[in-house]
């Protein structure tokens, strides 16, 4: 299917590496042109030079969006860049175990930047350009808004939000055209579970644990399979759907799980 997304300059929050990654790839791919927003020049660098290596198109930003001022500066670098935006994915955020018990207020704030809300702002800022384009918002949200996790409330509370305002931004758009939806994940294997797993007691055994719990396949979702759903929500395919949290998580949030043995 084409997707309609060529030339289509979409900015992809965190997208040199893990989901992020995968999203900004895969809309190269398409023939959009993903610009990367990220803290780390170099890392941004890396994929940009990959996707080009494979034929793509890509450009990237390096910013810290936990500082607001950062990421009003972020996207006037991808307009001056560009001349335009058509996209935007929201998807920057750290799972950083700011808890109940252990956590301080100065904590708990600081997690609601680096997770929450810098999605409010890029989205603020990008906004004149995406009612020029009629463009359309994914935000990349997590299970913990719906199941809890234990130890992470600042992380929940952050992914609560990004539901929330995904619903409430499809509502203010609407006389734009302006869609919004978002992409909720539950178990992927990125590089930071990667280091998270590591620093568990077993963590081989752990791993096979939590994928037995995933009933379609007892495996994993993929970045590529995170951002097959992203980008058909991006494009002109998908131009009814607004409001929505799709689950891409192999039925892990809503499923039985002893349907995972089955």
């Amino acid at each position: 299917m084409d997707l309609q997304l060529q030339d289509k300059v979409i900015i992809v929050t965190g997208g040199a590496k893990g989901i992020g990654e995968g999203i900004a790839r895969l809309l190269a791919q398409e023939g959009a042109v993903p610009v990367i927003v990220g803290r780390n020049e170099a890392d941004n660098r890396q994929t940009v030079a990959a996707i080009e290596a494979a034929g793509g198109r890509a450009g990237q930003v390096a910013a810290e969006l936990a500082e607001p001022d950062e990421c009003a500066r972020a996207v006037q670098a991808v307009i001056s860049q560009f001349g335009r935006i058509d996209g935007l994915v929201n998807n920057a955020g750290v799972n950083d175990g700011v808890g109940l018990e252990t956590g301080t207020y100065e904590g708990f704030m600081q997690s609601l930047h680096r997770n929450v809300v810098h999605y409010y702002l890029m989205a603020h800022h990008a906004l004149p350009e995406l009612i020029k384009s009629r463009g359309a918002i994914v935000n990349i949200t997590s299970k913990t808004a719906e199941t809890g996790q234990g130890n992470t409330s600042a992380y929940a509370a952050a992914n609560g939000g990004r539901n929330a305002l995904t619903r409430e931004w499809a509502v203010e758009l609407l006389k734009y055209g302006i869609r919004v939806n978002a992409v909720m994940v539950a178990e992927s294997w990125t590089p930071a579970y990667e280091t998270w797993i590591q620093t568990l007691p077993n963590p081989e055994e752990k791993l096979r644990e939590i994928t037995s719990k995933i009933p379609l396949g007892n495996r994993m979702t993929t970045a590529e399979e995170l951002a097959n759903t992203t980008a058909f929500l991006l494009s002109s395919r998908s131009s009814h759907t607004t409001g929505q949290i799709v689950h891409v998580d192999g039925g892990y949030v809503h499923l039985d799980r002893a349907l995972a043995n089955a």
